[in-house]
């Protein structure tokens, strides 16, 4: 074993990925009220819950709470998306996700985000890894907190996208 994930195991199925999945998952159902998914609730395994997580349709990312924050999660809708591998994705700086262009506005979102612990309806463009860009339509953006309780870095979770 190496890094907590067996030779045979996906990184997304690891220790530390399980539980940013269950923050991702408690965080969002503190933050709107309603699971992010349906029938995935705190009661649910955690095992069962990060696999539905990164099997979901809608596309769902994390990043750290440092000051240039770095991706920590992407499940596969998200993964597709942006056409990158897990390796690549987790652990990028977050603000790579948008144009340069995009980043102040996308930094204003993500700060009235951690204000308001959540913000509903945030629109914006997005590029890909190889610079295809596409525009989000009503993202949820909530606020991960750690095992104390305390901000740990936030989530994002859309369904709606098309290409530009």
């Amino acid at each position: 074993m190496s890094g907590g994930i067996s030779a045979g195991e996906a990184a997304w199925l690891s220790a530390a990925s399980r539980t940013i999945a269950t923050q991702i998952l408690a965080g969002h159902l503190r933050a709107f009220g309603r699971p992010l998914l349906a029938g995935c609730g705190a009661d649910r395994d955690a095992g069962q819950a990060t696999q539905e997580l990164f099997a979901a349709p809608l596309v769902v990312l994390a990043h750290d709470g440092a000051a240039d924050p770095r991706l920590i999660y992407a499940n596969r809708a998200a993964l597709t998306l942006w056409r990158r591998r897990w390796r690549e994705m987790v652990g990028m700086p977050s603000r790579l996700t948008a144009e340069p262009e995009e980043r102040l506005q996308r930094a204003a979102a993500l700060g009235r985000a951690r204000v308001q612990e959540a913000l509903q309806g945030y629109a914006g463009i997005r590029i890909d890894s190889s610079g295809r860009r596409f525009r989000i339509e009503n993202a949820r953006l909530w606020t991960l907190r750690d095992v104390q309780g305390r901000p740990s870095g936030q989530a994002a979770a859309f369904a709606q996208w098309w290409w530009l």
